[in-house]
């Protein structure tokens, strides 16, 4: 473990580490590596060409200035994603449960690996490791797949364990988990159920048994209903979607970073609507999408003689379309979108969104009023996205792939004693309430929290975890986790 820096943001004491964990846990496990016992059991793991034996793990502790050298409980926040980086606060309030988190817990904000300051994985590191694979004579697609296999929730989880036992002296510590960070907190107590001594998930229990296919049977649907809420809130915005969508489709519109902007990217735009205020971030998204006239649709129209072809798009509609739809700063987003759902021997994902959407003529390119779409990774982003284009040949061999590392042990989830206290938001447009209650009525010593006052990113207020919270110590669930 290196300390690198110690600093305030205000209202906040931060110090940064890091240490170096495998990059294969496999035949490895956290607690004989924190002994110094590095062997592995069984087979070896073939080497990926290419890629390093270690990564760096970083992550931050925060706390508030005064308790900044206390002995204090601690809780581990597990970002949700995948491929997303820990938190950057600029106040406690910036992100509403870290002002609660600190009144009684030094709260660890780890970026996940491959993300952010942790070895972060990206078009480069597909680079490198297709021409170190071409030098050896293995084939680059393979390695780059084998590679990014690594960067799943087994990986991860045993990054946070080894954490734990290195770092904080075996301490067990309380899991928050946002989103992904649920399917991370099920694979934990999976594994290292010792570990933790409660767990809190907001929007994320994920459906065990995981199927890909199923996810998206419920997200299209949803998102249909998105769409038409946002067009009841905003009728207007239907003809100002339509104009923009037809324009479109005619070709030869660009984005900033040179990629073609096409309707099915124009879609992508819906990715936002599980949070809030989504529909009015897309109103005025769209209310500046017109270079003349002023700004209806059918000034546009107007000023382009008539052609819906030749409606000019401003240069900030365009740029903005590029920063909602763009992940450069996380490629793993897409990348691993539906890998996620793969659990020891499975099904190949076989791009199962693009399979539903192919289902749905609702969703079709050329239906109006536009239907957008949600958290749903497709082939055609590989080949049009720049940032994405590095990954694509192993994006495609992982999507028919049938063996990944055990994610969920269900008969011990089922006999779990971990207290776990889930906020289940009724209306989450990512990821199902029915699934996530069918999964909850099958882990032991699990409380749900049902509610359709918040949307996906509820956790970021300042009400969620504080409720969760005081419903785990009205239970004295929190009784071992505070005596640290």
């Amino acid at each position: 473990m290196t300390l690198l820096a110690t600093y305030h943001v205000p209202g906040l004491a931060v110090e940064e580490h890091a240490i170096d964990v495998p990059l294969d846990w496999r035949g490895l496990e956290p607690a004989l590596l924190a002994m110094g016992l590095g062997m592995r059991r069984g087979a070896f793991p073939d080497p990926i060409p290419g890629a390093p034996e270690s990564l760096r793990l970083f992550y931050r502790a925060i706390s508030a200035p005064e308790r900044a050298h206390d002995e204090l409980p601690l809780l581990i926040y597990l970002q949700g994603g995948p491929g997303g980086e820990g938190p950057r606060p600029i106040t406690p309030e910036s992100d509403g449960w870290i002002a609660e988190a600190v009144k009684r817990f030094r709260v660890i904000l780890p970026d996940q690996r491959g993300t952010g300051r942790s070895s972060r994985v990206s078009g480069k590191t597909m680079a490198r490791i297709k021409a170190a694979a071409e030098a050896q004579g293995a084939e680059p697609a393979r390695a780059q797949a084998d590679f990014l296999k690594r960067f799943l929730a087994p990986s991860i989880v045993r990054d946070f364990e080894y954490l734990r036992l290195v770092a904080f002296e075996g301490r067990p510590w309380v899991t928050l988990g946002q989103s992904y960070g649920g399917f991370l907190t099920l694979s934990y107590l999976s594994s290292y159920p010792t570990g933790i001594g409660a767990a809190f998930t907001a929007g994320g229990i994920p459906h065990v048994p995981a199927d890909a296919d199923e996810v998206y049977a419920h997200t299209f649907p949803r998102m249909e209903r998105k769409t038409r809420a946002y067009y009841d809130r905003y009728p207007g915005d239907a003809t100002r979607v339509a104009a923009v969508a037809d324009r479109v489709a005619a070709g030869g519109v660009t984005l900033p970073d040179g990629s073609p902007l096409t309707v099915r990217r124009l879609q992508l735009l819906g990715s936002d609507f599980g949070m809030k205020p989504s529909f009015e971030r897309m109103h005025w998204l769209f209310d500046h999408a017109f270079e003349e006239g002023d700004g209806t649709p059918e000034a546009a129209l107007a000023a382009a003689g008539g052609d819906p072809s030749s409606i000019e798009l401003s240069d900030g509609f365009l740029q903005a379309v590029l920063e909602r739809t763009n992940t450069a700063r996380n490629p793993l987003y897409w990348t691993l979108q539906e890998l996620i759902y793969a659990d020891g021997t499975s099904r190949p994902a076989d791009w199962a969104a693009e399979r539903a959407w192919r289902e749905l003529p609702g969703f079709a390119v050329d239906e109006r009023p536009l239907l957008f779409t949600g958290e749903a990774c497709f082939p055609w982003m590989f080949a049009e996205c720049p940032e994405l284009k590095p990954f694509a040949a192993a994006v495609e061999t992982l999507m028919s792939d049938t063996e990944f590392d055990r994610v969920y042990d269900l008969a011990r989830l089922a006999q779990n004693e971990v207290p776990l206290d889930a906020a289940v938001y009724f209306d989450d447009m990512y990821v199902d309430a029915a699934l996530q209650l069918d999964t909850l009525e099958r882990v032991g010593a699990s409380h749900a929290w049902v509610t359709n006052e918040f949307e996906h990113d509820g956790l970021h207020g300042d009400r969620v975890f504080k409720h969760l919270l005081k419903e785990a110590l009205d239970r004295g669930d929190l009784e071992r986790a505070l005596r640290g």
